[in-house]
């Protein structure tokens, strides 16, 4: 592959970084352009063109190409006049297919939740099956940094990169459908089919579906043809899977029904039940997903990750029997909240604190249902976790799962779960200097 004009890498995180660093190893004296539409854009060796100005270096066609970081979302005009000049729009990922996609087998996995731990627990299962596997997308490295030739390469992507995903996976696994980043798409049914364009595509490629996957119409009808679906797990392996679920650090239903699905990936690609089950052992939870800890008198659960309202009824479920308090809410991305307030008292939340924006709604609507569930309306996470200090005596687990992104009062869900953890640590520690692995840790 060589480039024959400047490219406009649009963005300037991780995948932009590992796209700079692509170029300059096959041509080192390429032009590189960077844009960004907010933050700075400190990506070595390259030349700043301002998003205002960007309408002006098409028209001149200062660049013969752009690689757009997934965070952009495709639909932004900019591209459509990108195109219309004749200039072609790509991403990390489609450079990848390009240049290292042949002779390997492709493990693409997404979905609304669960994805980056279904991609985990795949690559670790195949990897103690001795198979020679690699890990990339949203979890492990950016495509482009995934080089090494790895027999396997197991992809955790989300919609924003499966919507233009141009090369085709030998598995594509989708976990569950829900609404989510309707604020990228534009709308919900365009997020439906950014996401499904992973298995709604022609191809000889296989299928593996999630629980909640296979009730799904839509999914029904982009899988196509159903021949393409793998295998059902026997009764033997489902149950040898749930026992070893049952003593691994993998918490809640949800995360039963991620192991079986990448067990049904794992034994579709060549892996062994006995690499299954070390896969599963070998399982520590992704940092800010039901990340636990023991502070002071109280379990306290950064599940930061959680940007759906489903994520955030998967957390609750998964903490049966505990007097909890739940800190939700983020940035506003119209999902609905009705439901989730519904379910409150059966999980146990005797305390709700919520934050701006969505957070208005959740309250509202548990306020609605006049059950005895103390609701505290907090402007921000500090105020969050001083208003839970005075209310110690109402919970034992206290749960960070927003069912919202983090973007109006932080740069991501990171920054958000680690400012939670350090407050806590702050406010509920009752002389402990330092937090201590919480039960089952």
């Amino acid at each position: 592959m060589r480039f024959e004009e400047p490219v406009l890498l649009y963005g300037a995180g991780r995948e932009a970084l590992s796209s700079r660093a692509f170029l300059k190893a096959r041509q080192p004296d390429l032009k590189v352009y960077v844009t960004v539409d907010s933050g700075t854009a400190d990506i070595p060796d390259t030349e700043l063109i301002a998003a205002t100005d960007l309408p002006a270096a098409i028209a001149a066609r200062r660049f013969g190409l752009i690689i757009k970081s997934p965070g952009v979302s495709r639909y932004k005009p900019i591209f459509e006049a990108a195109r219309n000049a004749a200039i072609p729009v790509t991403s990390n990922l489609n450079l990848w297919g390009a240049s290292f996609r042949h002779d390997r087998t492709v493990i693409a996995i997404t979905g609304t939740k669960g994805k980056s731990t279904t991609a985990t627990l795949t690559h670790l299962m195949l990897t103690r099956s001795g198979i020679d596997a690699g890990l990339a997308g949203n979890v492990g490295l950016a495509p482009l940094e995934i080089t090494d030739k790895h027999a396997v390469v197991v992809f955790e992507l989300s919609s924003y990169q499966t919507a233009d995903m141009n090369f085709l996976p030998d598995v594509a696994a989708l976990t569950n459908l829900y609404p989510e980043h309707v604020d990228w798409h534009g709308s919900v049914e365009r997020y439906y089919a950014d996401k499904l364009h992973l298995i709604d595509r022609d191809g000889g490629f296989a299928v593996a579906l999630g629980t909640a996957a296979k009730g799904n119409a839509l999914v029904a009808r982009a899988v196509r043809d159903h021949r393409r679906l793998l295998p059902d797990l026997t009764a033997e392996v489902s149950i040898a899977v749930e026992n070893a679920v049952a003593g691994s650090r993998l918490r809640g239903a949800h995360n039963l029904d991620n192991a079986l699905l990448a067990a049904q990936i794992t034994l579709g690609v060549g892996g062994t039940l006995d690499g299954i089950m070390q896969g599963i052992a070998a399982f520590r939870p992704l940092p800010h997903r039901l990340e636990e800890h023991r502070i002071g008198d109280h379990v306290i659960v950064n599940d930061s990750i959680a940007t759906t309202p489903e994520a955030t009824k998967a957390a609750l479920a998964a903490y049966p029997g505990r007097r909890i308090a739940l800190i939700a809410g983020g940035h506003e991305r119209g999902q609905d909240y009705t439901e989730l307030a519904g379910l409150l008292v059966s999980r146990g939340v005797t305390t709700l604190v919520t934050l701006p924006v969505t957070g208005t709604r959740l309250a509202q609507a548990t306020r609605v249902l006049n059950t005895d569930i103390l609701v505290i309306e907090a402007p921000d996470l500090d105020h969050a976790i001083s208003a839970l200090s005075n209310q110690k005596t109402r919970f034992d687990t206290l749960i960070l799962s927003p069912g919202a992104p983090s973007y109006n009062q932080f740069r991501n869900f990171e920054e958000r779960g680690a400012r939670f953890v350090e407050l806590c640590r702050v406010r509920f520690a009752q002389g402990v200097t330092r937090d201590q692995p919480a039960p089952g840790q």
